[in-house]
């Protein structure tokens, strides 16, 4: 399958400060790629990298089928959409007066501001001074932004950090829609629920390094333990672990109608990352 984003042996250095230590991964086009870790983990340098604010020290990165070398030119920018960190609004312009400006930067139709709107739920607000708003709609403006102009590759850093839950599965269905579309997605988040609903492959970045890559079903059942979890009749609470010798306690159980509930050991994608680093994702 061909890749949107090819990196290899990608190397950040910031004087003596290590940001980004030998890190290889592709993304396929037309997925939607997770890369995980906390604050300080090399999450947002590789970000910055990808879309031309940054070079990287050493290693190869391509997107697009362009090297870095082209990422900052008007070209690459036109294929890409962006919210980061730097992703900012006019404060004194009304929302649909902030894509306006945009979609004439990138000769998009006016009525695509509207779409979008409708996508980010923002769409009875459109008139509104961006000064007014709060930081959760801000965010969903930043974000119709990104996606106006119908990109074919799409970073989002924290995409949903500002957002109630409403908001937050409204904007999922959203970039779901737009990824069955053809477009790929490559984000961070904190959110584990997020990147387990979301994400076809999700990397760990941990301390400048990748620690673990998979989609999410097969790093949670790569750490799970497999171990049965009963709830009895009684209002028991065992943990029977899953090896051939325990068939039979099992099949007592079952047989004599003591259990309420059974399930196997299931981790949280949460849960992986600190298993695998012995760090909590926050």
């Amino acid at each position: 399958m061909e890749n949107s984003i090819e990196v290899s042996d990608l190397h950040k250095s910031f004087g003596k400060k290590t940001a980004i230590k030998d890190v290889s991964f592709h993304v396929e086009k037309g997925e939607i790629f997770g890369l995980l870790g906390p604050s300080g983990s090399g999450k947002t340098t590789t970000i910055k990298i990808l879309t031309g604010e940054l070079t990287q020290t050493h290693g190869k990165v391509t997107a697009l089928g362009m090297d870095a070398s082209r990422f900052s030119t008007a070209d690459y920018k036109s294929k890409i959409g962006i919210l980061s960190d730097n992703s900012s609004l006019y404060e004194r312009l009304s929302i649909y007066d902030n894509l306006k400006l945009f979609c004439k930067l990138y000769n998009v139709p006016l009525k695509q501001i509207d779409v979008m709107l409708q996508e980010v739920n923002l769409h009875e607000e459109r008139q509104t001074t961006v000064s007014k708003l709060s930081k959760g709609m801000k965010q969903r403006v930043m974000l119709a932004k990104a996606l106006i102009h119908k990109p074919e590759l799409v970073f989002l850093d924290e995409p949903t950090s500002a957002l109630d839950p409403g908001n937050m599965a409204h904007i999922h269905r959203s970039l779901q829609k737009l990824n069955e579309a053809g477009t790929t997605i490559f984000l961070t988040t904190h959110n584990m629920e997020e990147a387990t609903a979301l994400c076809d492959r999700v990397a760990f970045l941990h301390k400048g390094e990748l620690q673990e890559l998979d989609c999410p079903s097969a790093l949670r059942y790569k750490y799970s333990t497999h171990a049965f979890h009963v709830e009895t009749v009684q209002g028991d609470r065992l943990v029977i672990e899953n090896v051939p010798e325990n068939a039979n306690r099992m099949k007592e159980l079952i047989g004599n109608g003591h259990v309420k509930s059974i399930h196997t050991d299931h981790p949280t994608l949460g849960q992986v990352f600190l298993k695998v680093t012995g760090e909590e994702l926050v």
